[in-house]
């Protein structure tokens, strides 16, 4: 099938597919359970970290972990969904998570838990990119598939609060393995609804994929959420800055061969269209923003206000709430007024909501910090809809799980990019913080430097110390709190400046409602016409 035969007969597929409803509900499950598995670690932080001792760092990897090997692998899993079968990867992945989420409960250590995050992750990358390219194929273009594509994206971003608060109320009384088992039953409901209502083989292609291109893919985008993952912080700079160099050489390896390819993984000709390209640097970068509010907001609220883990899950309640309120009037607001006005519209409530958190602190009341957290949520829904359907309408139907990872990665490689950064910030700030005040102490000539290094590795660690020293035990606290802060808030900051740079590139480079229907029509003319 040709770029021309799929262009052509896009427009004449069926408005639904048999028995929408329960096709629509079984890809959406699909979509929670990669989005549950993603956030579950977040609320669970401060109970691992006491339960290994280990540092920030390694926590980071943790939150990240999942994030990570969907993003890694969501581009060469996608083509490979595309040429040998979207329905039979979603089955592959969803029963593969279930495995991998008891492997995950049960890691004896930290190094184990999050080799078993980064492999969910990568079954996540199976399951995940089928569920918006079946979508784009199954429904035809136009209301349905906008309305259907805003859910996805509603729930979607949705399950990251239910995955949070779920995992609250569990672990009052359970031990922090269970917020890796709640996307179990998600993922069991979904393999049987697939397996029964999901057709198979539908717009998919016969290309050659791109295995060489695919491997590349994996080592770069690992090489990019690592390295700002660990570059900002002292004992693991060196390491984080090979990594970024070896990422931007990868980069290159990796435009060159998509350039020369016979059939290319990523196809650059649809990339470089501003109706894919723009929305995709936007939406990665507010979607990031949501992840790694709450990343660092779960070990402030914990740390800091002394939440409860169901507490700390309620207060980002209302970022759901407003994630699903915003999500039909954002599907009417593109079909209206166009994508660069919904995404601007959401972006200042994001950059309202972290403006926000700047001025938490350990006396800030319950009812501020679930504001906080309301408002990032209505920008996110507002933000993320415009984002996900510019991408599908600019690209060919035989290529839209490049699209579908694309939108994914806006998810995936934004929320590991922004988690990585953030908590690096943190991590980096806490450990200044805390270095600061040992040197001004009148005790610092008596502190060795393995206890200094404990104590600046992160809160969980300097409670361990707390513990062996009681009798300094009150200001080993009060110092963690104080340096914890100061590294949140630097975090807030960098968030902000995210939020205001994404929002340049919506407002410069998304045209206006007139000129983004004449560019997808010109779109798929160039597509008809390719052969």
């Amino acid at each position: 099938m040709t770029d021309a035969d799929a262009a052509v007969s896009a427009p004449t597929a069926p408005a639904a597919p048999p028995r929408p409803k329960l096709v629509l509900t079984a890809l959406i499950l699909g979509a929670l359970v990669c989005n549950i598995n993603l956030a579950a670690a977040n609320i669970a932080l401060p109970d691992i970290g006491d339960a290994f001792g280990t540092g920030q760092t390694a926590l980071n990897l943790v939150a990240v972990g999942c994030s990570l090997g969907l993003a890694m692998s969501v581009l060469y899993l996608g083509a490979v969904a595309d040429r040998y079968g979207r329905k039979q990867l979603l089955l592959i992945g969803l029963a593969s998570t279930v495995v991998l989420s008891f492997v995950a409960a049960f890691a004896s250590s930290v190094e184990m838990l999050v080799v078993a995050r980064i492999l969910t992750g990568i079954a996540a990358g199976m399951a995940y990119p089928v569920t918006l390219s079946l979508i784009t194929a199954l429904w035809g273009p136009g209301k349905q598939r906008t309305v259907a594509i805003a859910l996805w994206s509603a729930v979607s971003a949705t399950a990251t609060v239910i995955g949070s608060v779920l995992a609250g109320i569990l672990l009052l009384w359970l031990w922090w393995g269970v917020a890796f088992l709640l996307a179990v039953p998600f993922a069991m409901a979904a393999v049987i609804l697939a397996w029964l209502f999901v057709p198979s083989h539908v717009a998919e292609n016969d290309d050659t994929v791109d295995h060489l291109g695919g491997v590349i893919s994996v080592f770069m985008i690992g090489s990019i959420v690592l390295g700002l993952s660990t570059v900002f912080v002292p004992t693991t700079r060196t390491f984080g800055v090979i990594l970024l160099i070896s990422a931007a050489v990868l980069i290159a390896l990796f435009a060159w061969r998509q350039l020369t390819a016979r059939s290319p993984l990523y196809d650059l000709k649809v990339a470089r269209r501003r109706m894919f390209w723009a929305p995709a640097a936007a939406g990665l970068i507010v979607f990031g923003s949501l992840m790694g509010a709450m990343f660092v907001g779960q070990q402030f609220q914990q740390n800091i206000l002394g939440y409860s883990t169901l507490e700390a899950s309620l207060s980002i309640v209302p970022a759901g709430v407003g994630l699903l309120l915003v999500a039909p009037q954002s599907a009417r607001l593109v079909l209206t007024r166009g994508s660069r006005f919904t995404m601007m519209l959401g972006y200042g409530f994001v950059l309202v909501g972290f403006v926000t958190m700047l001025f938490w602190n350990e006396t800030t009341p319950f009812w501020y910090v679930s504001i906080a957290y309301l408002v990032i949520g209505i920008g996110a829904g507002f933000a993320m809809t415009p984002a996900s359907r510019a991408i599908t309408e600019s690209t060919p139907v035989r290529r839209i799980g490049m699209a579908s990872a694309t939108a994914d990665l806006q998810r995936d490689l934004g929320g590991s990019v922004m988690q990585g950064v953030l908590g690096a910030i943190l991590a980096a700030g806490f450990a200044h913080a805390f270095g600061k005040l040992i040197s001004e102490s009148s005790e610092a000539s008596s502190i060795s430097d393995q206890v200094t290094a404990a104590l600046q590795a992160s809160y969980a660690s300097a409670v361990h110390v707390a513990d062996q020293y009681p009798q300094y035990k009150d200001q080993i606290i009060q110092a963690a709190q104080q340096s914890l802060m100061t590294g949140a808030i630097a975090a807030y900051a960098v968030g902000a400046v995210a939020i205001a740079l994404g929002a340049a590139v919506a407002w410069f480079f998304l045209p206006k409602k007139s000129s983004e229907l004449e560019l997808i029509a010109s779109y798929e003319r160039a597509d008809a016409a390719r052969v």
